[in-house]
């Protein structure tokens, strides 16, 4: 790939760009093109596909493409986009989210990382553990550049805020899309069964649902059902919760459940530290190491392990660290930590900095 000089301001897409990961990459050294207007004067989707990029070609009006949940494309689009970037001198970055499918299956979402693999594209993994485990999948240890994760609230954005104060009981948080790697309906039927404290709460901010959470196997209808069996469990729907909707229901919620029958990491993990929310969390992927790099800035999660053991059991792990992170929750301070956030926006400098030596070609 083409090495672009920094000092030019380099031109990013992102495919796709609506999470908070995507949106916090600013800087000085390079902009984001989602969202605004290019030459031709269309404007680049927030949510860009590989096919609307191939239809706006030729790609002269970008520097750097980064890819990041590569699911959703077909194979065959993303190859032509990527010999569409080589003609035009477009680097390519890749971040692997993921080391397994969050839709689709296995085979095709390793074809796509081997796919990926070949055309030697610059790889951004957000712990060391997920290089070794894609290491695995590819039979050899890809190029990658270790980068954490980073913050989801940008620390300027709590600047003279605080959790609700309250003396009521806990309050606990789930929120996210309906995914498969997550166990929602289980998780708010032991809430709302082991937790009896009348005055207790638990807030469900959902993504939208689609029509495939209602087809045959899907657990929204139950979903919905178990939340209407108590009244302490409020719902919410937004179309694609945004970052301001997220910290605001972490601000009045005292602890975030995390669920995950699998993933890499996580970026909830990542809000929960950021709002000092006590993490209930699941023992998955990479979580840990996620955990082990800020230890001794933040609370460790109460963590239940769903890695071992019959399913049958994961309900039983689940209550226990529930029942214990209650405990805590009695004695915590619930104030946000602002010596954290500091060291936030000093590791936040740090990742743009990586960043820009990788869209520039520096590997």
């Amino acid at each position: 790939m083409t090495a672009v000089l920094r000092s030019q301001g380099m031109r990013v897409v992102h495919l796709p760009a609506r999470t908070p990961y995507a949106w916090k990459l600013q800087s000085r050294d390079f902009h984001i093109l989602n969202g605004t207007e290019i030459p031709s004067g269309d404007t680049v989707p927030a949510a860009v596909s590989a096919a609307w990029l191939l239809d706006h070609g030729p790609l002269t009006w970008l520097d750097v493409l980064h890819l990041h949940h590569i699911d959703y494309e077909d194979i065959a689009t993303l190859e032509r986009l990527l010999d569409e970037c080589l003609n035009h001198g477009v680097n390519v970055v890749f971040t692997a989210h993921d080391t397994r499918p969050m839709v689709g299956n296995a085979e095709d979402f390793t074809a796509r990382l081997r796919m990926l693999h070949s055309a030697e594209v610059s790889w951004v993994c957000l712990t060391e553990g997920s290089v070794a485990t894609l290491a695995e999948v590819l039979g050899e240890r890809p190029r990658a550049t270790v980068i954490p994760h980073g913050y989801v609230a940008a620390p300027e954005s709590l600047a003279g805020l605080e959790r609700e104060s309250s003396s009521s009981p806990a309050r606990y948080l789930m929120f996210g899309a309906s995914r498969a790697s997550r166990d929602q309906l289980s998780t708010m039927a032991n809430w709302s069964l082991g937790i009896r404290d009348p005055h207790s709460t638990l807030h469900v901010l959902l993504r939208a649902f689609s029509p495939a959470d209602f087809a045959d196997g899907g657990r929204a209808p139950l979903l919905l059902e178990t939340a209407g069996r108590d009244p302490r469990i409020r719902l919410t729907m937004r179309p694609y919760p945004t970052d301001e909707e997220v910290v605001r229901a972490g601000l009045a919620s005292d602890s975030l459940l995390l669920p995950y029958l699998w993933g890499s990491h996580s970026g909830q993990l990542e809000l929960a530290f950021d709002l000092n929310l006590l993490p209930v969390c699941s023992l998955t992927g990479h979580l840990p190491e996620q955990y082990e790099r800020h230890k001794g800035h933040v609370e460790e999660p109460e963590w239940f392990d769903w890695s071992q053991g019959h399913p049958n059991l994961f309900g039983e792990k689940f209550l226990t660290a529930l029942e214990n992170a209650a405990a805590r929750l009695g004695s915590r301070p619930r104030h946000l930590d602002r010596e954290f956030l500091d060291y936030r926006a000093q590791e936040h400098r740090t990742i743009l900095d990586q960043y820009a030596g990788v869209y520039g070609g520096d590997r």
